[in-house]
């Protein structure tokens, strides 16, 4: 993610915003001018109608300049943040996989909120503010010396002293100010990490274990901030000390040579407006230093998240549904073909894995755990690539597909089946958002769902809370495969959508997938002998290898493996009856 391109897009506002502040400044700096002249008037008797009308007129530009100026940085900037965080949320969801999955979720959450809004609070307000800033302390300092160059040496000197030490503590502001960035998201990843297990945490007794450790990443949050509050509350003192010491330079010093007629008043009554036009100005400079070197704390955050590695660029436009892949009717769904992979260099977790599914069907995939079964999935799905060999579904493969292709043609069912916040109706086509009423009514009857939708007094409009809250794990499972059944897929995977299911639930889900089976091609990672059963073929996986493949009949009959894992089933189904 490039910020500059971002800022570019804004660039005409920006700088209409800027020119209108540079104006609304020169306005500015004319008033304590006009005021010496009409001061010059006054002493002389000389008419001041057009005096004074010149300096309301210049009253009311300059306010209505610093007006405009306001609402042009003010609007770019909101565009700005909205435009990054559009841009850097596409990015989050088009992350790769591996990448996104070493991420921390709670600083995720505070760099695209937080981190944004300041970043770009920065890009637009406080450099626009710089720029009018320096703008006013140059125009003025010229207007100064013009008046009286001795004055001005003098207050430059006090000036310049105070502006020293404000660089120095803009320095330390800086740095304090990318610590607490820092100890903010290590706080919401802390937070997201025990909210997410809340039940968890209730069941264990851990409540006060949490809250404290929730306090102890908060209080680092407060430290850091309490050290970047007080580096920032220094600037404007050490400003206002150079202040009032010029100004009492400059008025003392100043009546002394009017007193002896060096100096005109109307001249020193001009000069000490411009010190008070000039200081404002060089103190709002400084903040605006302060805030961007906090800000370059919350640039690199967000640049840093932005860079992370990407899938494949978007390439429908917003709302256009990629184009389906065509099928080879001949093809198999699935192929794997001498397939390897790891996740850390020589620790392969599947080695020369070969084997193919036919286009209609239950295939289950069994073995002991670390056997490779999840990986194969995420695999088909490429949330990884392979390192060798190649994978095919529906006759192409899947390293020359486009991801949108490829996952129109696969459908994933989790084992937590995780649903959103939201209505039933929005979670059931969240994959289709275009199905019709026939084809929901369709999926709903394939998923055993039909008559549990109908109860419901809002039926499929009625809400859920986060991951699908308000429904029994047995209804969200089959409202996952519903979900996947209205994508019409040629390949369903399923992983261990049983494994946590009462009998009854696992009954009517088991009709769910031999429906499915009817339709396309079905595989799934089961442990239950009851599923395994019911499969058409089943694939044995140890160590990262295809063992062996057949039927259960004929696997109970050949394979060692085989039988142990059924018999450890039996016998723990049989201690349950």
């Amino acid at each position: 993610m490039n910020l500059r391109e971002i800022v570019r897009r804004h660039q005409v506002l920006l700088i209409i915003g800027v020119g209108m502040g540079l104006v609304g400044a020169a306005a500015t700096l004319a008033q304590p001018w006009m005021l010496g002249r009409l001061i010059e008037a006054v002493a002389l008797d000389k008419p001041i109608a057009w005096t004074i009308t010149f300096i309301a007129v210049f009253f009311v530009a300059d306010a209505a300049l610093n007006a405009g100026h306001a609402y042009a940085i003010g609007r770019a900037g909101e565009n700005i943040v909205f435009d990054t965080r559009r841009v850097l949320g596409g990015r989050l969801l088009r992350s790769q996989f591996p990448a996104f999955s070493r991420l921390e979720h709670g600083d995720v959450f505070a760099r695209t909120v937080s981190d944004t809004s300041i970043a770009c609070l920065v890009i637009a307000q406080a450099l626009a503010q710089v720029v009018t800033s320096v703008f006013m302390v140059a125009g003025g300092i010229v207007l100064m010396a013009l008046l009286d160059w001795k004055l001005l040496l003098a207050t430059v000197g006090c000036l310049g002293l105070a502006s020293g030490g404000a660089l120095l503590l803009a320095r330390q502001v800086r740095i304090a100010a990318l610590k607490n960035r820092e100890n903010i998201g290590a706080f919401g990843s802390g937070l997201q990490r025990v909210l997410g297990a809340i039940t968890t945490v209730k069941a264990s007794r851990a409540e006060e274990r949490e809250t404290e450790e929730l306090a102890r990443l908060a209080d680092r949050v407060r430290h850091s901030g309490i050290r970047v509050t007080g580096f920032s509350s220094l600037l404007t003192p050490a400003m206002n000390v150079g202040t009032q010491l010029s100004l009492a330079v400059v008025i003392s010093w100043g009546m002394a040579r009017v007193a002896t007629g060096s100096l005109s008043p109307a001249d020193l009554t001009s000069f000490v407006m411009y010190l008070f036009y000039v200081v404002s100005p060089l103190v709002m400079l400084f903040m605006a230093i302060g805030q961007i070197q906090q800000g370059r704390a919350a640039i690199q955050r967000v640049t840093e998240l932005g860079g992370i590695a990407q899938e494949e660029e978007e390439e429908a436009g917003p709302g256009q549904r990629p184009e389906r892949a065509a099928v080879e009717e001949s093809a198999p769904a699935v192929r794997f073909e001498g397939v390897g992979f790891s996740y850390q260099e020589d620790v392969p977790v599947l080695r020369d894995v070969s084997f193919s599914l036919p286009r209609r069907g239950l295939t289950a995939i069994v073995g002991p755990s670390g056997a490779g079964k999840t990986t194969t999935f995420q695999l088909i799905e490429r949330f990884h690539r392979p390192d060798s060999g190649t994978i095919h579904v529906a006759g192409h493969d899947t390293a020359t597909l486009k991801l949108a292709e490829l996952r129109s043609l696969v459908g994933y069912v989790e084992q937590d089946a995780p649903l959103l916040r939201g209505t039933i109706r929005q979670n059931l086509t969240y994959a289709n958002p275009g199905a019709s009423a026939e084809d929901i009514a369709r999926a709903l009857r394939l998923a055993s769902l039909e008559d549990f939708v109908a109860g419901l007094p809002d039926g499929l409009d009625t809400r859920l809370g986060e991951r699908g809250a308000g429904l029994s794990g047995g209804q969200r499972q089959r409202l996952a495969i519903a979900r996947t059944l209205l994508q019409r897929p040629e390949v369903i995977l399923l992983d261990e959508v049983t494994a946590h299911l009462d009998s009854d639930t696992e009954a009517a889900l088991r009709d769910t997938m031999a429906e499915a089976a009817g339709e396309c091609a079905v595989l799934a990672i089961a442990h239950r002998l009851s599923t395994v059963v019911q499969a058409d073929r089943i694939i044995v996986m140890e160590e990262g290898r295809v063992r062996t493949i057949g039927t259960h009949r004929e696997l109970l009959a050949s394979d060692e493996v085989y039988r142990r894992l059924a018999t450890q089933q039996f016998a723990a189904e049989d201690a349950l009856t």
